[in-house]
């Protein structure tokens, strides 16, 4: 393939047959070539032998004299069509012109190869074409209505002395272009133009030959597209020497111009805006000037949104070309005139509002009688507007009860008054507002409570919601027309502007209820004046003298301002002396007395004397305290806490306020004797293991008392650090009584205690352990017995603490553990000089063979 590579020069392929007078183009083109891209061609012709010079791409003064005046005046040029191709152009073509043309390309390659120049033989023959309209007439108007058919013809023949064939179109004129309707080719075919091949498919467009070389064009079914001017485009075609068409000339002849008058369909209104109840009349006209027997067919159709197709639309009424009308009660449909159709709805509704259309289509009468319908249009919606009928009436909203004090009730109530011109299908229902009240200017937006739609189911709002279901809020309709709002206990939050809005209903003929109007109320003022509640206490100490073992009593008288129908929780305090370790905080909380006079012990936690204290209520607002038995440890200052209660919602009762009393002091002079206590080690320091004695002694001073005459109850506590910085932890405690008390341990130490004289007390930790370590001291609380043989209980006394400290014993501790090592050493040591041993001797002996030497003689050389 690459020896036979090289330049080919190409024109197509003769003859080529051309008419008189027209334009010849011929193309040349070159391939295969070596040199710059943009390639230069010169043209020459011959009608016999010699080739005349015509026309050259690089050379100005290549033509030749006899040609150089068409080249100048444009007949004869060159047409550049890319890089390497040309065409020659020839207008009004002559017979002398008949002949060999040569295209030739300057060598711009390395090496001569291929060919550089092509001829083709041109035919010229006369115009034998011939194209006119029917009856020899230029051009023709015609106009029709919509739907009509029409005809028209034109001639085309020729006398051509070639073979030739006749293409045939025709073509519309709308606007400023000419379109294809349909064509016959010079092949035989027909071929529809663009948006014409469905009706060619349908037969409503066709094109037909006839006698004399005619041809037809018929078009059923005309619309509004269809007008315009119609001529008929007729080429010459005749097949090349490489079997391949070419169009040698064409003829076209204007042969009519067509007008169609639009059928259009409008409703004679526009938009209509009619009352409940009224008539709605509307008419459909159909503009035509059909002059002939048509029969007109009519739909009327309804859609809520005047974007909605046909396919979305209600249809209401229609009548068929025959004048039968579709049964419908309240909807009559009436043929006005030839032209007018009236559509007329009786006792119209709010539902009805929307947008009406109608669609009309035209018919008209086959001759073999039967009707076929020619065109059909849809109007514009038109917008009905049907305004409901508001019944006439006024709302008033009062207050039949309203709050004085808070969890009071408060009942509105919502009337309809005045109510005019409404009927049996008119539905009242309510909804209520609350709207907070500021003292500023801020905009405060209503909240919603409560609303009925309308079949009166109750929609509840959000901040009434939870308290309705509880039945807190009452929402009712005591009367046709009174409608109640209750609030069972009113609150602070509950302080505001209310008020009612009444809608009106209307039943549909479907039986659906529309709204039709709102009527507010004016805010009636939910309010009532605050003031803070005041509580008085006081605390009288009926008896001004007592001794211990007698019967203290104490009354607390309230008063309060300000607190509807007040009830009152009573609770007796003491405040004893910071030396009672039984309470460190100070105050002691004794027994109280709730708002339902129900009784309660709280700290009171001595069970010798459970009944010795009472609280009881003397009158509503008195009460008395009485203390039996009295001792001197219940020396300190009492008070009575009160706190007053108000009635709240669903029977409960709602705290307002506290009171506190002055306090009345309960203080024996005695002249007793003093007791002291310490604690005593005689080895405070100890090892892990041994025993720890420590003893809790009790001295007395003053008024000495016989050993029965006095009992204690002791308890030891351990502080588990070197300083006094923890909680004290409870080891064991020892009651007047003997009994023995000891809390729980996590070691596997253990404690004893005991009283080993009148005024002596021991404690034994047994098997000391490290957690035994810390600060111990003891407690004890003296019982006197008075003259009266009345036990009375002295303060506590604490002892000074003893640091009690907990040794290891390293000797024992590491006795074992050594003995044990030295063991183990020995063994380990004897066993590997017995494994050395052995494996010395039979595992690594080696026998060394030494020839023997005489002592006299000299030693060997080999030994030097």
């Amino acid at each position: 393939l690459a020896f036979c590579r090289g330049r080919i020069v190409r024109v197509p392929k003769g003859p080529l047959i051309r008419v008189l007078g027209t334009e010849v183009v011929i193309p040349c083109s070159v391939s295969d070539y070596d040199g710059p891209s943009e390639q230069n061609f010169d043209w020459e012709f011959s009608r016999e032998t010699d080739f005349v010079r015509i026309v050259s791409t690089w050379d100005s003064t290549f033509t030749s004299e006899e040609y150089q005046k068409r080249v100048d005046h444009g007949d004869i040029k060159l047409r550049r069509s890319s890089n390497d191709a040309v065409e020659l152009v020839i207008r009004n073509i002559q017979p002398t012109d008949q002949g060999r043309y040569k295209c030739s390309t300057p060598s711009t390659d390395a090496t001569v190869q291929g060919n550089y120049d092509a001829e083709v033989q041109v035919k010229v023959i006369s115009d034998g074409l011939s194209v006119s309209g029917s009856k020899a007439r230029s051009s023709m108007s015609l106009r029709l209505s919509e739907g009509d058919s029409f005809k028209l013809r034109c001639s085309a023949i020729t006398t051509s002395p070639e073979h030739t064939h006749l293409h045939v179109t025709w073509q519309i004129k709308s606007g400023l272009t000419w379109r294809d309707i349909l064509s016959l080719t010079h092949e035989g075919k027909f071929q529809p133009g663009p948006g014409y091949e469905e009706r060619y498919r349908n037969g409503d467009i066709r094109l037909d030959t006839g006698a004399n070389d005619t041809y037809r064009l018929s078009v059923s079914q005309a619309s509004s597209l269809d007008g315009g001017a119609y001529r008929c485009l007729v080429s010459e075609w005749v097949r090349g020497a490489d079997s391949s068409w070419q169009k040698i000339q064409e003829k076209s002849v204007e042969i009519a111009s067509v007008a169609i008058q639009r059928t259009d369909v409008v409703i004679s209104t526009s938009n209509v805006s009619v009352t409940e109840r009224d008539s709605l009349d509307l008419t459909c006209n159909i503009t035509t000037d059909r002059s002939g027997i048509f029969q007109a067919e009519v739909t009327w159709y309804f859609s809520a949104s005047p974007d909605d197709t046909l396919s979305d639309a209600q249809v209401l009424l229609s009548m068929d070309h025959d004048s039968v009308v579709s049964d419908s009660t309240l909807i009559s449909l009436s043929h006005v005139d030839r032209n007018s159709y009236r559509l007329l709805v009786r006792d119209v509704d709010v539902e009805d509002s929307g947008y009406y259309f109608c669609q009309a289509a035209v018919w008209v009468p086959l001759h073999n009688g039967s009707w076929h319908k020619v065109v059909e249009r849809t109007s514009a919606p038109v917008s009905v507007v049907v305004t409901a009928l508001e019944p006439d009436y006024e709302v008033f909203l009062n207050a039949s009860k309203t709050p004085k004090f808070s969890d009071d009730p408060t009942e509105l109530n919502c009337r309809i008054t005045n109510a005019q011109d409404t009927e049996a299908n008119i539905r009242f229902t309510v909804s209520w507002y609350y709207r907070q009240r500021l003292r500023s200017d801020d905009v405060v937006t209503e909240e919603l409570l409560a609303t009925m739609d309308a079949d009166w189911t109750l929609l509840l709002g959000d901040r009434s919601r939870e308290r309705t279901q509880n039945g807190e809020i009452i929402f009712s309709k005591k009367a046709v027309d009174t409608f109640s709002l209750r609030i069972q206990w009113t609150s602070e939050s509950d302080r505001g502007d209310y008020f009612c809005v009444i809608s009106a209903w209307s039943r549909h003929r479907n039986n659906s209820w529309v709204k039709s109007r709102d009527v507010t109320s004016a805010p009636v003022s939910v309010f009532w004046a605050t003031q803070d509640y005041t509580l008085t206490v006081e605390a009288v100490k009926l008896k001004p003298f007592f001794v211990a073992g007698h019967t203290f009593e104490m009354t607390c008288k309230v008063s309060s301002k300000n607190i509807k129908t007040p009830r009152y929780s009573v609770l007796i305090t003491a405040e004893k002396p910071l030396t009672d370790q039984s309470n460190p905080n100070g105050t002691t909380r004794i027994i109280s007395l709730n708002q339902d006079s129900v009784v309660r012990l709280e700290d009171w936690t001595d069970q010798t004397r459970v009944d010795g204290v009472v609280l009881e209520k003397v009158q509503e607002n008195e009460f008395r305290y009485r203390m039996y038995q009295t001792q001197i440890s219940d020396a300190g200052l009492y008070r009575c806490v009160v706190t007053a209660w108000s009635p709240g919602g669903g029977g409960m009762w709602r705290e307002a306020v506290n009171g506190l009393s002055n306090p009345i002091q309960i203080d024996f002079q005695t002249s007793g004797p003093v007791f002291n206590v310490s604690v005593h080690s005689d080895n405070p320091t100890i090892y892990q293991g041994e025993l720890a004695d420590l003893l809790c002694i009790v001295t007395t001073e003053g008024m000495a008392l016989e050993p029965d005459d006095m009992s204690f109850d002791v308890s030891w506590f351990a502080v588990r650090s070197f300083v006094l910085d923890r909680e004290p932890v409870l080891l064991a405690s020892l009651d007047r009584r003997g009994i023995v008390t000891q809390s729980r341990r996590n070691g596997s130490s253990d404690l004893s205690l005991e009283r080993i004289s009148t005024l002596e007390f021991r404690l034994r930790v047994h098997g000391c352990e490290d957690h035994d370590f810390g600060n111990h001291y003891c407690v004890v609380t003296p019982w006197v017995r008075s003259a009266t043989g009345v036990w009375q209980r002295e303060p506590d006394i604490k002892a000074k603490p003893i640091f009690l400290s907990v040794k290891m014993d390293v000797l024992n501790a590491f006795k074992y553990p050594l003995l044990i090592g030295i063991g183990l050493a020995t063994v380990i040591g004897l066993l590997s000089c017995l494994i050395g041993y052995c494996s010395s001797r039979w595992c690594c002996k080696k026998e060394v063979q030494e020839t023997r030497r005489e002592r006299r003689r000299l030693m060997s050389m080999e030994m030097d």
